[in-house]
């Protein structure tokens, strides 16, 4: 099949390089010159373990290609996947300027039978502005030309995409054609070879099935964040209260671990975004959101007030060894990441950073770009050099098992401030070495 993707970002690079490598002829549409320029290059322009390989075996096959020409990837694909970006506006809700520019030039150039689409994470009623989108301009053009308009939203993990794409734990698709819900169950044919895992439901319940996901998920987090911070004031330990509870079939384990706060480009602008949707498009104060969003909020500044608590609020002097950058492990991103807030916290305080993490730190110079005091290490020993104490953002593998010797050589203190609980308290102890995890 013959498939259009807009947007080269995370979800339109990964969606449209898998698409290509199961046999579709792929055609990428961005309007960036310098990433379509690094994509034909060899390059990619984010991190995704896995994805540059896949992305350079399916170009020297031929069936992935990178535009910037509109004309030629609105005719194109029979397929057309819109996966442009929808940031927070300042009030929260999605800003959808790119998903219905890219909707609006389908239309302008469009000849034939489209099946367009909604890949971006997009509010409930965008197909509808996709389709008034798309009919202004064939009205313009004194044209008619059938298409159908489809809500297909993603559910990629960072960090395991390839994965998640290629074995899907479920393909959700909102549509009202069955022509467009015929082409959707070919397309992704080759993904479900096993058993159908191909839900087919209207376009809202589509469209609010991806905010509803990724706000449960963001739930479970903020709980047990909260309960974590409990168990420290009761002297319990939330890791025996995860597996008590993981324990309960009905609940299970994924998504109890405490930690630092969640970040990235999903959980938290997602949570916003519903949570506006509610308000403006239907009245409803979501209060369990509401909350979610404000325990989160402030539970990226834990990791900060336990270092104060230790060393005093002014921290003028100190040094601090701070290793993770990136919202999570294996990506590069640092959108929404914990990071940003603990070392604003530090270095508001009077302290200075030297930060590691193994991919993120380009991207740290961008968020922190004249920061005299926030310095980068070539490896994660050399961030401990002249440092107070030790403190982890990142869950990053290589972080799971270091050298605890080298690390009380290196530190001016054996102190250990551990925002995502890798190890374990009394081990540590036991070691000489002052530990601080969340909810220990």
């Amino acid at each position: 099949m013959k498939v259009t993707v807009i947007g080269t970002g995370y979800v339109g690079l990964v969606s449209g390089t898998c698409l290509a490598e199961v046999g579709n002829e792929v055609l990428c549409l961005d309007v960036d010159p310098a990433k379509i320029r690094i994509l034909e290059e060899g390059g990619i322009p984010i991190f995704e373990p896995g994805l540059q390989d896949m992305v350079r075996r399916n170009v020297a096959a031929g069936r992935l290609c990178f535009t910037t020409d509109v004309e030629k990837a609105a005719k194109y694909g029979a397929i057309q996947f819109i996966a442009v970006g929808t940031p927070p506006d300042e009030d929260g809700s999605a800003d959808m300027q790119y998903v219905t520019a890219a909707a609006r030039n389908i239309g302008r150039h469009m000849s034939d039978y489209k099946v367009i689409v909604n890949k971006s994470t997009v509010p409930v009623g965008t197909a509808d502005a996709v389709k008034a989108a798309v009919n202004e301009e064939l009205v313009k053009r004194g044209v008619s030309v059938p298409f159908s308009v489809v809500s297909n939203p993603e559910f990629l993990k960072e960090g395991a995409a390839i994965e998640d794409f290629m074995k899907p734990d479920r393909i959700v698709v909102g549509c009202e054609s069955e022509q467009a819900a015929h082409i959707m169950r070919t397309l992704y044919a080759p993904f479900q070879r096993n058993h159908d895992r191909l839900i087919l439901m209207d376009i809202r319940s589509a469209e609010l099935t991806k905010y509803a996901a990724n706000s449960m998920l963001a739930t479970r987090i903020s709980f047990m964040n909260e309960l974590a911070n409990l168990a420290e004031k009761l002297g319990a330990d939330i890791e025996h209260v995860r597996k008590g509870i993981g324990s309960d079939p009905r609940i299970g384990y994924d998504f109890l671990y405490a930690g630092a706060g969640y970040g990235g480009s999903c959980f938290p602008k997602d949570v916003k975004a519903l949570i506006k949707t509610a308000a403006t498009d239907a009245g409803i104060d979501l209060k369990v959101l509401n909350a979610v969003k404000a325990a989160n909020d402030a539970q990226k500044h834990v990791l900060g007030a336990k270092v104060k608590a230790h060393f005093g609020a002014n921290l003028e002097g100190r040094h601090f060894a701070l290793w993770g950058l990136a919202f999570k492990a294996n990506t590069d991103d640092m959108r929404e990441a914990t990071s940003c807030e603990v070392i604003k916290d530090l270095l508001e305080a009077g302290a200075t950073v030297t930060a590691y993490d193994p991919v993120a730190m380009a991207e740290a110079r961008h968020h922190f770009p004249d920061e005299k005091r926030l310095g980068y290490a070539e490896n994660q020993i050399g961030a401990l050099e002249n440092a107070d104490a030790l403190i982890i953002v990142t869950e990053w593998k290589e972080f799971r098992s270091p050298n605890f010797d080298s690390i009380k050589a290196k530190l001016k203190s054996p102190i250990i401030f551990d925002g995502r609980n890798l190890f374990e308290p009394v081990e540590l102890k036991g070691m000489g070495i002052t530990y601080f995890g969340i909810g220990r």
